[in-house]
């Protein structure tokens, strides 16, 4: 019975780490052009990949949040159906 449940949590935790790792790829060159260009032609180009760098944080952040409370509720969901048995 153990077995069954590890190798479904395995299939779970591989799904979600191939699109998390999709969503990081598209996520890390996210910035709008207009605060690249204006950024980008004032010469500082520390300040733009400084702001690149917050805008990936905040987009990340929901993710994570979300990734944390669907992995509560499925550990939830497996010691209740353990304890059934």
């Amino acid at each position: 019975m153990l077995n069954r449940h590890t190798k479904q949590y395995t299939k779970i935790a591989n799904y979600i780490l191939v699109v998390c790792s999709l969503l990081v790829s598209n996520v890390s060159q996210a910035q709008c052009a207009m605060c690249r260009a204006s950024l980008e032609s004032s010469g500082d180009h520390s300040q733009a990949e400084a702001l690149n760098d917050g805008i990936v944080y905040l987009m990340v952040i929901p993710y994570v949040l979300v990734a944390v409370v669907g992995y509560v509720v499925y550990r939830m969901f497996v010691k209740k159906k353990n304890s059934n048995l």
